[in-house]
């Protein structure tokens, strides 16, 4: 006759199911027992490959409350074959199945550079596509006089322009009051770099560390967190590979990129 030993752990006592979360490539999470965070960077049957913010890749098995995502337990399980169409954009807004891209309005949406234009359109690219809005790049701000009013701005043709580190007082503050107008509308995040409009969690670092004055911006954050100092290529990997969704942003980049596309989707333009 078989014998069976009654559970006498209290309930409470019990540990509580961790929620199941797709080991989806570029998710960033802990392994408790060694404490190595790192990126997903791909899941196979039973385990799941990390790499860390150094470029070194650990191989985990797929246990029961295995991991650390944001402070919490959870159970990483292997990503379907075919995952269910998202009912969300990149940006929160309501998805659109099968939406055709509107023409291009005569207004735009200019940016300092391309990483600027890269994370506007990883983020928001679908909701630009269906309003037919075209994000383009600059090169700096010191120009931006002379190519706003090559413009020309108007009722059907606005222009927005997102700024880098617009601070009152600075020089990219002062080329901004000299060409925001009815038409033209000129806002900026306070970071130094549209890097740093990323969370730090995100990343899968603590921070994003102070770089001296004088030197490189970029390849000063290479230096201070170990990173190869190619930063185009950790831009990719590392940076832009991170970022899933508007919530990967820091709000101060968020709300003036929200304000650009109304700006210039108003009903005064095209």
């Amino acid at each position: 006759m078989r014998q069976y030993s009654p559970d006498l752990t209290p309930p409470w006592k019990k540990p509580k199911p961790a929620p199941e979360v797709p080991a989806e490539p570029g998710l960033v999470v802990e392994e408790p027992g060694t404490g190595f965070c790192g990126a997903v960077i791909r899941c196979e049957a039973g385990t799941v490959t990390l790499e860390d913010r150094f470029g070194k890749h650990r191989v985990f098995p797929l246990e029961p409350r295995g991991f650390l995502l944001e402070g919490r337990v959870v159970t990483l399980v292997r990503p379907s074959a075919a995952p269910a169409r998202p009912s969300r954009t990149a940006s929160g807004s309501v998805a659109v199945p099968g939406a055709r891209a509107r023409v291009a309005r005569a207004g735009r949406i200019y940016v300092e550079g391309r990483h600027d234009a890269e994370l506007v359109e990883k983020v928001w690219g679908d909701d630009l596509r269906i309003e037919g809005v075209v994000v383009e790049y600059l090169e700096g701000v010191d120009d931006l006089p002379s190519i706003v009013a090559d413009f020309a701005p108007g009722p059907d043709a606005r222009l927005g322009v997102l700024v880098d580190h617009l601070v009152p007082g600075t020089k990219e503050w002062r080329i901004a009051q000299e060409v925001t107008s009815e038409h033209a509308l000129v806002v900026g995040h306070p970071y130094i770099d549209v890097w740093e409009a990323v969370k730090p969690s995100s990343v899968g670092i603590a921070g994003w560390p102070r770089v001296p004055r004088g030197q490189d911006w970029k390849t000063g954050v290479c230096r201070a967190l170990g990173w190869p100092e190619n930063t185009g290529e950790v831009w990719q990997r590392r940076v832009l590979g991170r970022v899933r969704s508007y919530r990967d942003l820091e709000p101060e980049l968020l709300g003036r990129v929200e304000e650009l596309i109304d700006f210039v989707t108003d009903s005064g333009g095209a």
